[in-house]
């Protein structure tokens, strides 16, 4: 399933309209996939998003695609090793400059790259500034040249990419042939539940225990003044550039906090 395809049996299955998901995960891959339904759909764009995978790379061949849907476009015959793997992951700690694959929805003058890719056109792919926090080798087949990798990365990571720049990197080729998101911000897998097996009554998590923001508690003149738009004079005692605003235990408004001032983000009365 797409996540795409994800949302749409979700909003036939729980017979509501207002459904959104919060990062794309590529049609082979698996994982955890953060579903928003109604108003929260709004709240999407101010969760965490940083990401944790599990990828599964097989070495000695590169595709078109860097994972295990695409073409083979080269072989390689050379050897690697435990260690030499190991060692080559280092150039991947840290801040670092990516390309993403050809075949990805990045659009460029308007038009999505699998889009010219699939035309056989050439387009040039700018790099792009990722961060990977954490990258190590959770097991290698020498024989069969496949490593397990656990990588934990900013959002816009391409893990196929890195699957592809790991076996340019060791001379001998690589893509991806599986890859299960472990982590979404806040969102684990341990915690997660399959489509089919989706009950709201539930599996409904409350906003306000996945945002990573400061809250503030209204009273009846200040929610009015919010529920308007309006901005409120009142300190707030935090370095966070967002503040979740409550008025009978329910979200009123994400606003931001500027000179002093906490001005009105998203109204969700």
């Amino acid at each position: 399933m797409t996540s795409h395809d994800v949302v749409s049996v979700l909003r036939r299955k729980l017979n509501l309209r207002q459904i959104g998901h919060a990062g794309t995960l590529d049609p082979f891959a698996e994982g955890v996939l953060p579903i928003a339904v109604g108003k929260a759909t709004r709240l999407i764009e101010f969760l965490n998003d940083d990401k944790a995978y599990l990828a599964t790379v097989q070495f000695g061949k590169n595709t078109d695609t860097y994972d295990i849907d695409g073409e083979v476009t080269q072989t390689f015959d050379k050897k690697i090793t435990k260690d030499d793997v190991k060692s080559a992951l280092k150039a991947f700690e840290g801040e670092i400059m990516q390309t993403p694959p050809i075949f990805s929805a990045i659009k460029v003058k308007g038009k999505k790259l699998y889009e010219y890719a699939r035309e056989g056109k050439e387009v040039e792919i700018k790099p792009r500034k990722v961060v990977i926090e954490k990258i190590e080798l959770k097991s290698f087949d020498e024989n069969n040249k496949i490593a397990e990798i656990f990588v934990s990365c900013s959002k816009g990571t391409y893990i196929r990419s890195i699957a592809y720049d790991l076996g340019k990197n060791l001379g001998c080729g690589g893509f991806l042939t599986n890859l299960v998101r472990v982590r979404s911000g806040k969102f684990t897998l341990e915690n997660s539940v399959k489509p089919d097996e989706i009950n709201l009554a539930e599996n409904l998590i409350n906003p306000l225990d996945v945002l990573d923001f400061p809250t503030i508690e209204l009273n009846e003149f200040e929610h009015k003044k919010v529920i308007q738009g309006q901005a409120l004079e009142k300190k707030l005692n935090s370095s966070s550039r967002f503040v979740i605003l409550i008025y009978n235990k329910n979200v009123d408004a994400v606003a931001c906090y500027e000179n002093g001032k906490i001005k009105v983000k998203k109204v969700f009365v």
